[in-house]
């Protein structure tokens, strides 16, 4: 046995700290196996659904409802169904958010805020009560705020709000595509092309009509999964 570095005195005391440390990460509690289960199986479901895998998606979503519904609270199963209405705002499937609204009164006023949000409801909505980087969208300029949402998903997200209540610009859109299309996001990709597609038509822009009917006849050439 090595007798100096055993009664090393940095020796001992590193390996003190390290004991303590170690007990200190121990004597926290490890969070419910609910939680982890229902985050990775939203995380799951997001994925699932904007690279167009819907079966997948929905078997995710229902795991992370069966987990969070075993906490007998409404506003958590109500949080995974915002998070579905997101990913499909985002797909630009605009709708009310049907499977949200049996739980709205039970979902708490920042996810009530957030309900509203996604379904272009604006009137009398406090941006105080949203995510921080959606704040912006129901005040700024059209045009101005979609560059600085960094997130690729929260940017479509709002892109799509935007587009529901008539806000969007053309420079949006093709931001959106960009943004969209360097996820490979395949199902919010065709939505976004179409959208670029008919404004080009509308607008009389023949050349760009047609790159993005192309685009989107490349995309299609992958079948839903």
């Amino acid at each position: 046995m090595n007798t100096t570095t055993s009664l090393n005195p940095r020796y001992v005391l590193l390996t003190l700290a390290a004991a303590l440390l170690i007990s200190a990460c121990a004597s926290q509690p490890a969070p419910p196996d609910w939680q982890n289960n229902a985050s990775s199986s939203l995380q799951g479901f997001t994925s699932a659904y904007l690279t167009g895998q819907q079966r997948m998606a929905d078997l995710e979503l229902a795991r992370a409802r069966t987990e969070l519904a075993s906490t007998g609270r409404a506003d958590l199963v109500a949080k995974a169904e915002l998070t579905r209405c997101a990913v499909r705002v985002a797909s630009l499937e605009l709708d009310d958010c049907a499977s949200y609204q049996p739980l709205a009164p039970d979902a708490g006023a920042e996810a009530q805020a957030y309900a509203a949000y996604l379904t272009g409801s604006w009137q009398g909505l406090n941006a105080a009560l949203l995510p921080e980087q959606h704040r912006a969208v129901l005040t700024r300029a059209p045009g101005t705020v979609l560059p600085e949402i960094k997130d690729p998903l929260a940017r479509l997200v709002a892109a799509g709000v935007l587009l529901k209540v008539k806000r969007l610009t053309p420079a949006d859109v093709t931001l959106a595509v960009e943004t969209v299309s360097q996820q490979g996001w395949r199902r919010p990709l065709l939505a976004w092309l179409g959208v670029q597609r008919q404004l080009a038509v509308e607008a009389g822009q023949t050349d760009v009509a047609d790159l993005a009917q192309r685009r989107m006849d490349l995309v299609g050439l992958q079948p839903p999964r």
